[in-house]
């Protein structure tokens, strides 16, 4: 698993992405996972750095996926037109995943609780 930087704007980008690079050959075959947890100060030159991560990915034939992405990511994405991209589906699937346990959670704990 790849983990982002607390910080991806335009003045960390290119290093950012040299280092992403260097990571992804070392990745398993059976796909790429970036973690964007720890990201918290970013602009859209993290989209470009993750959609350059995706195309290298796709490039070893390897399934690309972002886990953890913070919802002003995501919003980013949607704005810019390429949360399908950045977000593809093993991403959406990665996301979907916590939610729906989050999602189940709460409907279980409204009945204790009532």
């Amino acid at each position: 698993m790849l983990l982002l930087p607390a910080t991806i704007t335009v003045a960390e980008a290119s290093a950012t992405q040299r280092l992403l690079a260097q990571a992804l050959q070392r990745e398993p075959a059976s796909g790429v996972v970036v973690d964007a947890s720890n990201l918290q100060h970013f602009d859209s030159a993290a989209l470009a750095v993750l959609l350059e991560c995706r195309r290298s990915a796709q490039a070893f034939g390897r399934p690309f996926a972002i886990r953890n992405p913070p919802p002003k990511l995501a919003a980013l994405a949607r704005l810019y037109g390429v949360e399908e991209l950045v977000m593809s589906e093993e991403g959406a699937e990665a996301v979907r995943e916590p939610q729906a346990a989050l999602t189940r959670q709460p409907s279980s704990t409204a009945s204790t609780t009532a």
